[in-house]
């Protein structure tokens, strides 16, 4: 990864990643205001949402630190199985949140390159995401994400795959419902 001056940055690449920092902002807000309806629709049909298991390693053997696809993982979903999820929790029956959880998303450090694919790019971001729930009930949840964006029909980005490496490799909340 290159990083250049800011003369060689063109017109199109700033408002790429203005658009990328939107997107995110947005989907935090909808995530910490749980409209998490509305948040589907950032993502595309074809989703994969992944958070790998991650194992400590020497040095090493570090390149086997992540879990692989077909592994255990936190999160392995796609967008119906989120659909299900967050229909879970609009029926009453999500007893980790009842009440609900009060969250707050920070993401930083977005970059933005051309992706792998046509008419796609590769984003990824750092997060922190602060829960609390109950009186004394707190997490905290910090990682980093590599999304592929895609554009919509209506020309809008959106979120085709998600990986997720969160910093920690033992949760030390009693659940995890809290979307990353």
């Amino acid at each position: 990864m290159s990083i250049h001056p800011p003369e060689t940055v063109s017109d199109t690449d700033m408002r790429l990643h203005f658009e990328v920092q939107r997107l995110y902002a947005v989907e935090a807000r909808l995530l910490d205001q749980h409209r998490y309806a509305d948040w589907l629709e950032l993502f595309t049909e074809d989703l994969h949402y992944w958070a790998p298991v991650r194992t400590n390693r020497l040095r090493r053997q570090q390149a086997m630190a992540d879990g692989a696809p077909g592994e255990v993982a936190i999160f392995d979903e796609t967008k119906a199985s989120l659909i299900w999820r967050i229909r879970r929790f609009d029926s009453g029956m999500a007893w980790a949140e009842d009440p609900p959880s009060r969250t707050r998303h920070l993401i930083t450090n977005v970059l933005v390159e051309p992706g792998e694919e046509p008419d796609t790019w590769t984003a990824t971001s750092d997060f922190l995401c602060y829960r609390n729930r109950l009186e004394r009930e707190v997490d905290l949840y910090a990682g980093g994400r590599t999304d592929v964006l895609r554009r919509a029909g209506d020309g809008s980005l959106l979120i085709a795959r998600r990986t997720i490496l969160l910093d920690q490799n033992v949760l030390l909340a009693k659940n995890i419902s809290t979307f990353l």
